[in-house]
């Protein structure tokens, strides 16, 4: 059986799920999240918790049941507590704020570089050069934060550009004269 989908989902309190015509839907305090899922894996509801199964052993079968597993966990956690992505602006003169729906950043670019904000997140930037991503939803999150990180990659010499907080760049040594 799969590790993973063998793990029952608990609901905090507030947290209502249900399955209907192949979709599952999540609501909570922070608001209200869908999926559509395939009809081989079925869900049942104990109350406070929720048990994934499969009906048989195939290997594409026991694929969908970690993975509607782990989706319904993290549509449970995202509407009762929400995902959070940091990321951190390091060089000179680099900096971002918030206009409204988009995102303004200077990143060493002749002009100025506009991201809009996708719709069910906010970001908000502390100091020019800490952004916080929150949003219900792990996969959006995870997307905008990866598509503002693309606009300047770290480097390895100096460490300039936008990395995530918990990241760790390796630095290189730059070249040095010869005698």
């Amino acid at each position: 059986m799969s590790r993973i989908g063998k793990i029952p989902v608990k609901l905090p309190k507030g947290v209502k799920v249900s399955f209907a015509n192949d979709v599952m839907t999540v609501e909570g305090p922070k608001g209200k999240l869908s999926q559509k899922y395939h009809p081989v894996i079925s869900f049942e509801d104990k109350g406070e918790e929720i048990v994934v199964s499969r009906p048989n052993d195939e290997k594409q079968t026991k694929s969908f049941h970690g993975l509607y597993r782990n989706l319904l966990n993290n549509m449970v956690t995202g509407v009762s507590n929400g995902f959070s992505k940091v990321l951190i602006i390091n060089g000179i003169g680099y900096r971002a704020e918030v206009q409204g729906k988009i995102l303004s950043m200077s990143l060493g670019y002749s002009n100025d570089v506009f991201v809009g904000i996708p719709e069910g997140i906010t970001v908000t930037v502390e100091g020019n050069s800490k952004v916080t991503i929150n949003g219900i939803d792990k996969q959006k999150v995870g997307e905008f934060a990866a598509q503002v990180r693309k606009l300047r990659l770290p480097e390895p010499y100096k460490g300039k550009g936008i990395r995530y907080e918990n990241e760790i760049i390796r630095r290189k040594v730059g070249k040095s004269s010869v005698k």
